[in-house]
């Protein structure tokens, strides 16, 4: 019998106790219940006149009242928290902002183009092979044959907003998600239209600085995983609040179904921006546990997608002129094909083909062909 396949430490369940990370800084983990993740991390900064809360997790009352609960381990209340800093446009990250400041009346930091993407189809956060790593373990499963993989298989990558055909950019059909997660998400957009999000009452920009804990942060700009990602770094206490852009064992999805030309090569720039930051002793990821080397972290995510780059290039000698489709099924397992897979594929494919290293054309039905 095969051993049970353990969980990344961003897909662990979140914990009730509460951790000072770094001066004035307190950890509080808030449950979800999303594809890939466990957990997210809403950070506390303590000053003189209360808080400020960076991702306050989903719009849920369970959410909430977790948050309510690690406040009060704090000696704190909601009414404390004067501040809610959004690191970017995901539910799990501002969702729990409108409940905060309809109790604090406090104010609102996100990036300048922080874009509410409720409205539209929901996006996936971590990349495909995660998603399915955190399925694995959920289900105590270690993947076995291949027709097992077909059964476990979970596709899913929304169209964009001007795709209102439900075709994707690449060509075909866009896919249905399994039901599981076709319900999660519906109950995600429907927590989105019922809800009121207040307004972002202090836009930020990369290279702004902001008064957190009684000392000064830096807003970095890391457009990748969105447009509008913004981390903050604290060069007094050399603490680095990463936000999705580094994660300590996953990666972000990187979706081709971005307004970005190119948001692969937007995430390898911010990954260089990151990694070049002196003093940076502690990072602290909002999902996962706090790790310290944050250039080595930042190189590694880059090998990651250099390696896909490269597997790119040998399928594409192999296959010659290819669909996006043909691309993502030798580029992924079976389990795991569908427009999820298609959109990171997509993603890889446009980064190569606007360095010049790639050629696409339309089909009789169509369809993207690329030839590397």
């Amino acid at each position: 019998m095969e051993a049970k396949k353990p969980k990344r430490q961003e897909q662990e369940s979140a914990r009730e106790e509460v951790t000072e990370v770094a001066k004035d800084v307190l950890r509080m983990e808030l449950p979800i219940s999303m594809p890939g993740l466990g957990h997210v991390n809403c950070y506390a900064l303590i000053d003189s006149e209360g808080a400020a809360l960076v991702d306050p997790g989903l719009p849920t009352g369970t959410s909430f009242a977790a948050l309510k609960q690690r406040l009060q381990q704090a000696g704190l209340s909601v009414k404390d928290c004067h501040t809610v800093v959004v690191t970017h446009s995901h539910p799990d990250h501002f969702g729990g902002a409108f409940r905060v400041l309809d109790e604090s009346g406090g104010k609102l930091i996100a990036h300048n183009s922080f874009s509410l993407g409720m409205g539209g189809h929901a996006k996936p956060e971590v990349s495909v092979n995660d998603l399915h790593a955190h399925e694995d373990a959920e289900a105590g499963r270690v993947p076995g044959p291949e027709e097992e993989r077909a059964r476990a298989r979970a596709p899913f990558t929304p169209a964009p907003a001007n795709y209102s055909s439900g075709r994707t950019p690449w060509g075909g059909e866009q896919p249905r998600p399994p039901f599981k997660m076709r319900w999660r998400w519906r109950m995600m957009r429907a927590l989105g239209k019922a809800m009121r999000f207040p307004t972002i009452t202090d836009p930020a920009l990369g290279g702004d600085i902001i008064q957190l804990a009684g000392r000064e942060f830096f807003v970095v700009h890391t457009p990748g995983h969105t447009e509008d990602h913004i981390c903050l770094h604290d060069p007094a206490e050399e603490v680095f609040l990463a936000g999705d852009h580094v994660l300590p064992t996953i990666t972000p999805h990187i979706s081709g179904l971005a307004k970005d030309a190119d948001p692969l090569k937007a995430f390898f720039d911010s990954l260089d921006r990151a990694a070049e930051i002196e003093h940076v002793s502690q990072v602290l990821p909002a999902h996962g546990h706090p790790f310290s080397d944050l250039a080595a972290r930042c190189e590694a995510i880059k090998d990651h997608h250099d390696e896909r780059l490269s597997q790119v290039r040998s399928i594409a000698r192999e296959l010659g002129p290819a669909s996006v489709e043909a691309f993502m099924q030798r580029l992924f397992k079976e389990r795991s094909w569908g427009g999820m897979a298609e959109s990171e594929t997509y993603a890889h494919l446009e980064h190569l083909r606007l360095l010049g290293g790639a050629e696409s054309h339309r089909d009789e039905a169509d369809k993207l062909i690329y030839t590397l």
